[in-house]
């Protein structure tokens, strides 16, 4: 494979790039000085022990980095943490489904009498980069910490098991603008691979040891050869998703069109405020009817097309099972 343009400095947001800054004990420095950045004081990582040192899970998607970490705290309590770069799909569901794992796996085979559920503190850090969080909204949030809590008054219900997604879309700080190493971190995450050197805001020990691993010119062929085609398989996973974004913008558009002009019509056409609601209703249930013959689109996608909730989806859905 012929060699792509280049930068100074290689992009740690690829599969390579993530693996080569993180993934090994000799940088496993560069991983606990992240790490305790997002835990934000609350956790302060003295050593860690790659379990395996990069997995996939049960899936083969593309763009999924995984390292299963034992991590050991200063105070001397250990703790799970899982570190994902990963891929968009099914976000939420995916991490439930490794947190619920990663507890699983701490279950002995037998006597779990004896054991009684001395489960360990599990934590999943997903590092988002080129995508939102689904269902944020307006929110332009950039890290999410996220526990299990009481829903009415939301004291802390299970404080064990966490989550703390990267949203790196959100992070805009320039470099003058870097106030804390937190900053720092996300900053050169999201701008390595178009930056020259190291500016004043980012001469610390540890960011000059993570630019002199990323130089580019430093990597054997070999290593370049991997490295550039990791680079090009985020090129193609950011076009493809562009176009889905674009694809699913188009169809939202058209939708909600739809459902306007056939609710208006029908609202018209019984001549009362009423009948205009019915109408619309009407309307978007034939959308949503419509979007469900497809066979594109997810539940909640399609109630985000036609600015419905979920349960009114599940509604139509039961009824044109029913033949209505």
């Amino acid at each position: 494979m012929s060699e792509l343009k280049q930068s100074k400095y290689i992009d740690i947001t690829t599969d390579y790039g993530f693996k080569k800054a993180f993934g090994s004990d000799t940088n496993k420095d560069l991983l606990i000085a992240f790490l305790n950045e997002l835990f934000r004081g609350r956790k302060v990582i003295a050593d860690l022990y790659y379990n395996k040192n990069e997995h996939v899970g049960d899936t083969e998607d593309i763009g999924t980095v995984i390292f299963d970490l034992t991590c050991t705290a200063d105070n001397g309590e250990r703790f799970i943490i899982e570190v994902q770069r990963t891929a968009q799909d099914n976000l939420k569901k995916r991490m439930l489904y490794y947190s619920s794992k990663l507890i699983a796996d701490q279950a002995p085979k037998g006597n779990r009498r004896a054991w009684n559920y001395a489960i360990s503190e599990v934590y999943i850090i997903v590092l988002m980069d080129g995508f939102a969080m689904p269902d944020a909204g307006d929110e332009q949030y950039f890290l999410h910490d996220i526990c299990l809590c009481y829903r009415d008054h939301g004291k802390i219900f299970y404080d064990d098991l966490g989550f703390i997604y990267v949203e790196l879309v959100n992070f805009v700080k320039a470099d003058a603008e870097l106030v804390n190493d937190l900053d720092r971190w996300l900053y050169v995450l999201k701008n390595m691979s178009s930056l020259n050197g190291l500016s004043t805001y980012l001469r610390k020990p540890i960011f000059e040891k993570l630019f002199q691993l990323a130089e580019y010119s430093k990597l054997k062929p070999e290593e370049r050869e991997m490295y550039n085609v990791s680079l090009k398989n985020k090129w193609d996973a950011e076009s493809i998703r562009s176009s889905q974004e674009e694809l699913l913008k188009r169809a939202r558009e058209k939708a909600m069109a739809e459902g306007r002009a056939e609710g208006e019509a029908k609202g018209k056409a019984e001549g009362k405020a009423e009948g205009e609601v019915i109408g619309k209703a009407e309307g978007k249930a034939e959308v949503i009817k419509n979007l469900l013959s497809s066979n594109k689109f997810s539940i909640s996608e399609i109630a985000e097309l036609a600015d419905v909730t979920v349960e009114f989806v599940k509604q139509i859905e039961e009824e044109k099972a029913k033949g209505k």
